[in-house]
């Protein structure tokens, strides 16, 4: 699998900030519950996102060499003012512009703790750009505004949640979320043939593999990317619009039960 190049997640995060600023902006209401997170409000859910840049980013800016706590993370538990949508705006840009800097000058190579492989800055530029990818389309959700997402972008967050899952599911020794000799196609049905957007997802013994292609599963999710994506984050239900799921659906709900950080 080939990762996208460390400024191209850079500026994922750069441009994705501004997407939630604009939500931040746009009038929505500060308090309402996001759907998709309904243990978070809005703006709880805006403090988690620009608390997980200011942490990411001081730990690529300090070369982290073991985890740091809340109180080392400058100005990491939000605006002095709650409620205020200004305060949360600009505390919002300055969070994305201290981690890309800071990923910036760091480059992808550079030793910085994480808590998986590899331990590099180029760890943190991927999964900044995939956490807040996904964490916009909950505020959108919440907010009741389009969404959407670049497929390059897309494509390469389902190979890293895919990535997180066998992590987690290694590390926890859980159950499995793939039965043994089950198996998951994901087919995004609008993406350009050269982005190889499919997978296959197969149960094994002691957890699952999977790989990008073409091939038949037991229970295959179809529809455009974007709503692919959601899906397998949890995002969107199943039955969605243009989604459409064939075969055992039981197989792919107890994945998407089970597949979780842990």
């Amino acid at each position: 699998m080939t990762l996208l190049p460390h400024d191209r997640y850079c500026a994922e995060i750069a441009h994705q900030v501004e997407q939630l600023r604009a939500v931040v902006t746009s009038g929505a209401d500060l308090s309402a519950t996001v759907p998709t997170c309904p243990d978070w409000t809005l703006e709880q859910l805006v403090l988690h996102m620009g608390g997980a840049l200011r942490w990411s980013g001081t730990l690529v800016r300090t070369r982290a060499a073991e985890n740091i706590a809340d109180e080392e993370v400058p100005r990491g538990d939000g605006p002095e003012t709650p409620g205020d949508a200004a305060a949360l705006d600009a505390w919002l840009a300055e969070a994305g512009e201290l981690a890309v800097g800071a990923l910036r000058e760091a480059g992808p190579d550079a030793k910085v703790w994480s808590w998986a492989e590899p331990r590099t800055a180029g760890f943190w530029a991927r999964r900044m750009a995939h956490e807040i990818t996904v964490h916009r389309a909950d505020a959108t959700l919440a907010a009741g505004v389009p969404y959407e997402v670049a497929p390059d972008i897309a494509a390469d967050a389902i190979d890293e949640w895919l990535e997180i899952v066998e992590f987690m599911g290694r590390r926890s020794k859980t159950e499995p979320p793939l039965r043994t000799g089950g198996s998951l196609h994901l087919h995004a049905t609008d993406a350009a043939p050269e982005l190889d957007a499919e997978w296959l997802v197969e149960g094994t013994g002691e957890g699952f593999v999977w790989r990008r292609g073409h091939e038949k599963a037991t229970v295959a999710l179809r529809g455009p990317l974007t709503s692919v994506l959601l899906a397998f984050y949890r995002r969107l239900p199943l039955d969605g619009p243009g989604l459409e799921v064939v075969g055992e659906r039981e197989l792919l709900e107890f994945w998407l039960e089970r597949a979780t950080f842990g």
